[in-house]
This record gives structure tokens, sequence and C-alpha cells, in this order.
């Protein structure tokens, strides 16, 4: 990847508020435009009976691919569509291919203006800045995306329904300091991925642990050999003995990585392995024997095994079996399920009012309460429900999941949700 590195926003304040500002500025510009009929992303009001919202991921990448979330949001809507639509409305989902790339993303943004769409959900990107800027220009709302950059949590247009990257490593750190030695963080070599040291270590230092060692990888490379021997090294570098951790985050290369752990372990001292849920969840699991067994994994949501998700896998059931792409246990998936059952709950609040991107930003604006099924904590975006995070004012959902693979099964590490925003404040 090319292009300037950049300093997390969380450590440049003064910049993070000159850019909410700014982007509020246009949103507020944006509002105006749509009360004289001419901005974009109006949908479905009077006359209208389709709602026509985007989702994208990348597709057939040498990266991290996340087809399943595209499939999933296909599945929901032709559930929703036979059940009558949304207060009788059709939901109409256009996908888009961002494929990794900051060009291709900022297309998808701009498809999704052209389209006129409600607003975009559900998706996957680590690049955040590229296509919020059209979105924000557009007044279209970003709801329930991956999580991946701080500018998702930034953007006034954005709704996140978890915490994202900073929630899960500043959960994982929490977690290692009470069991590790030395910590080794490897992890891309991308600007999304310069800011996963200062999370993790924000978490290892609020339970009184030294930071981890930070190395870079590239993100779609084919054998991580000399990488795991020195993740390994340092790991088994405490002169007490205690056992240290290598925590992988690479994403769909984290398979890659610990194939590569794996050839080289029985030559060095037994260390335990951690990483977060996206880089490895059941399935992946279920095709490399014991290489995860012991691990502990961070993930926003309850395992996929827990009775809560059993609606998402009745939907997946009825529309899309056979359809391999779409994963129960996936992160992503689990995420765009989230994210349109957000969707579908806006909207139906709004009646037979009119369904635009601007009435759907009001109703999350003015407090809307959601449940998730216990899936999550109720859901608000209203600023009284904004953690006091200077770096991420827009995260209102901050609770990790602890679990561990016992068994060649990711279970619960512990009961119910741990909150960190406390650790994602300091950090800030």
């Amino acid at each position: 990847m090319t292009g300037r590195r950049s300093t997390p926003t969380f450590l440049r304040p003064r910049r993070t508020r000159a850019t909410m500002l700014s982007a509020g500025a246009l949103v507020a510009s944006a509002s105006l435009a749509a009360g004289c009929g001419v901005v974009s992303g109006v949908t479905g009001g009077s006359g209208d009976d389709t709602v026509t919202v985007m989702t994208m991921a990348p597709e057939n990448t040498k990266a991290t691919n996340k087809p399943g979330m595209p499939a999933m949001a296909k599945a929901y809507a032709r559930w929703v569509n036979k059940g009558g639509g949304i207060n009788g409305r059709r939901l109409n989902v256009i996908t888009c291919n961002e494929r990794n790339d900051s060009v291709s993303a900022t297309e998808c943004a701009r498809r999704a203006v052209k389209e006129d769409v409600v607003a975009v959900v559900g998706s996957y990107s680590q690049y955040g800045r590229s296509f919020l800027s059209p979105l924000e220009a557009a007044g279209i709302p970003y709801i329930g995306g991956y999580g991946l950059t701080d500018d998702e949590f930034t953007s006034p247009l954005s709704y996140p329904v978890n915490g994202g990257q900073p929630a899960l490593l500043a959960g994982l750190g929490r977690e290692l300091a009470r069991n590790c030695g030395p910590v080794t963080l490897v992890r891309p070599d991308t600007i999304a991925g310069d800011e996963l040291p200062v999370l993790l270590d924000s978490g290892l230092s609020a339970g009184r642990h030294t930071e981890a060692g930070d190395q870079r990888a590239a993100d779609d490379a084919t054998e991580y050999s000399r990488h795991a021997e020195r993740a390994v090294e340092r790991a088994t570098s405490d002169p007490t003995g205690k056992k240290g951790c290598v925590v992988p985050a690479l994403g769909d290369r984290t398979s890659t990585f610990m194939d590569s752990f794996r050839r080289i372990a029985d030559e060095y001292p037994s260390v335990r392995t951690a990483t977060v849920l996206g880089s490895v969840d059941q399935s992946v699991i279920n095709a490399t024997g014991r290489t995860y067994e012991g691990s502990y994994v961070t993930g926003w949501y309850p395992a996929s095994s827990d009775a809560r998700w059993d609606a998402m896998r009745d939907v997946i059931q009825k529309e899309a079996f056979g359809d391999n792409r779409i994963d129960a246990s996936d992160a992503g998936v689990q995420t765009t399920w989230i994210a349109y059952e957000v969707l579908r709950k806006t909207i139906e609040s709004l009646g037979d009012g009119e369904v635009t991107a601007r009435t759907v930003r009001r109703a999350l604006d003015d407090g809307l309460k959601i449940e998730t099924g216990g899936l999550t904590p109720t859901l608000s975006w209203a600023f009284s429900d904004l953690i006091a995070a200077s770096g991420f004012p827009r995260v209102i959902n901050s609770n990790v999941t602890f679990q561990v693979v016992r068994k060649g099964q990711l279970v619960a590490a512990r009961k119910g949700f741990t909150n960190v925003s406390r650790i994602l404040e300091n950090a800030s």
C-alpha cells in the first residue's frame, strides 16, 4: 500500500475536532439542500414503496475478503420482502465490491449517492475517509460499519453498532495483561494497521503490563515463517520464564500466519496465542485442527453457538441455504445482521412518514432506542449515549466478549459482556 502514514485520530484531538466541525457543517448544508429538494439520498418517500440501501465489502482480493456481508444483506432483503417489506415498503439492496482499495471504496460511495440510497448498511472497508467523504456530502448515513478505522467513530453520519477494532484490541490487551509475559502483535503494514498497537497497548497498560512488540507484516503474504520466528523469540524473552503471548491480527491472513507459526513452534518454548474475531472464527478453527487450541479471542457479540443468534440462523436457512459465502460465525455477517435490524426498526419507527436519508438520520439522532435481542446492549446514538472518548466520539457500544478455544470450539471465557469504555477514554 502507498501513501503517507497517519497518526491515529485519538493522538490528534485538534484535528479530530476540526474534522468533526467540518463534517458537521457539511451535514448541515446537506440538510438545507434536502429541504430544497436538491440533495440525493431520498428514496421510499411519498409515492415510492421501495427503500434502497447499499452494502459494500471486499470480495475476491488477495487480502481480507468479506463476501458473506453483501450475501447476508441480500438474504435479509429477501426475508423482509417475503413478509411484506418494512411498513409495506420493499427493501432493495445494492451491493458493491470495495476490493480492499481506496479508489474502489470511493467509487462504491459515489454509486450510493447516484442510486439515491437511504443508507449504507452493514459494510466493511479499511478506507474510511475515502468512502465517508462522499456520503457526508450527500447526507447519507453509514449504519453498522465493521469498525476498522477511526473515521467510522468520528463521522457524525456514522452509526456504529459495536466498538470496532478499538474495543477489541483494548479488551484483548486488558485480558492478556492478566495472563501473559511479553506480548508481540503481528499486524498489517497499512494505515489502518498502524492504529492497532496503540489500542492493544492501552489495554495492556490498564492491566499494568508493558507495551507489546509491534511487528508489521504484509496483509497479502503467502507465508510468515520469519515473522512467526521473530514473534516467538520476543514472546519467550522474559527472564523469569513467564509464558508470553503472540497476537496475530492479519484478517484473512491470520490463518496463513498460524500455519507458519505451527511449523516453527516446536523449536521454541511454549507460548500462548490470542487474536480478535474477524481474524479467526469457528469455521477457521474447524479447518485448522488444534492450531488455535487454548487461544484467547475477543469479540463484540455472544459466541456463535448462543441461542440469541437463532433468528439470524433461521433467515440464513430459509433465504440462503447452500450459499457458502454466508458463515453464521463470521463477525462480518453478524454485524450485517445487526445493522439491518437497526435499519428495519428505524424505518418502522417512521410509520407512514417519508423514508429518506434525512429522516433516518433524524430518527437515530433523536435517540431512537433499538433492541437487538441481547446481541448488543440497547443501541441509541443520542448525544447522552456516547462515551466520553474524544478519539472515538461515535462509540455507543464499548462492550466486548472474551472467548477461548476449548476442544476445538469457541466458548465463552466469561459470562456476559465486559465494558472497555474507560480504557478507550484513557487511550484518547
